[in-house]
């Protein structure tokens, strides 16, 4: 995805098709058209708007961020494994391409996260692009109501969106929530106490936990 985003950014800047697919390792034109359509669908002139991705670095491995010109509608690991469908859904929520590139919306998310894991922010505010179901926004805006340096769980998130008895819909949106940390869903856990999933790995998830409860305790 990386290389790809490369190459269409140079064919932005307006050089020739066969020269950015052999300059980036393509070994053949057909082979790069190919690779372009399977995972970004058709080029940025075809499709409404343009989705920019960035990949930046953390203590707990890269990172990509996307954002349209609204906020940033992406914020994942990239080693999730849903990381494919979740840019596939995207592109189709947006009718947008996705493209390699920045703007305010991932400089500021990458300069947060930054401190973030420095332990100098618990509250984020960048602006956030977010489609999804109605439903979907309410527990991703009951998710960042968590407090930074504590715990819940999908029984608690369900009766803070007065619904409930959705403990099993708020699971699923929960898993849904496309930007981590920011929308906190590595705050839930099991109301036994136990680790649930976590699209990022558990270990992740357990690391992110206690370094926030380690932040909280120290201010």
């Amino acid at each position: 995805m990386q290389r790809v985003n490369v190459a269409l950014q140079e064919l932005k800047a307006g050089r020739s098709a066969t020269d950015v697919a052999f300059d980036n390792g393509y070994e053949s034109l057909s082979g790069f058209g190919y690779t372009c359509k399977k995972l970004i669908g058709s080029p940025p002139s075809v499709r409404g708007q343009v989705i920019l991705i960035h990949r930046f670095t953390t203590p707990l491995g890269p990172m990509f961020v996307c954002a349209t010109e609204k906020g940033i509608c992406l914020l994942e690991f990239v080693d999730r494994r849903a990381l494919e469908t979740e840019f596939r859904d995207l592109q189709r929520f947006f009718n947008a391409s996705i493209i390699a590139g920045e703007n305010n919306h991932t400089r500021q998310a990458e300069e947060e996260i930054g401190e973030y894991f420095a332990g100098l922010r618990q509250k984020f505010t960048v602006a956030l692009d977010t489609p999804g179901s109605q439903f979907q926004l309410y527990v991703w805006e009951g998710l960042r109501c968590v407090t930074f340096g504590e715990i819940t769980n999908y029984q608690s998130i369900a009766a803070g969106i007065g619904k409930p008895g959705a403990s099993r819909a708020v699971a699923s949106a929960n898993g849904a929530n496309r930007i981590a940390i920011i929308i906190p869903c590595h705050r839930v856990i099991g109301k036994d106490g136990s680790m649930t999933g976590y699209g990022g790995g558990i270990a992740r998830k357990a690391w992110l936990i206690n370094h926030e409860a380690s932040v909280a305790r120290d201010n």
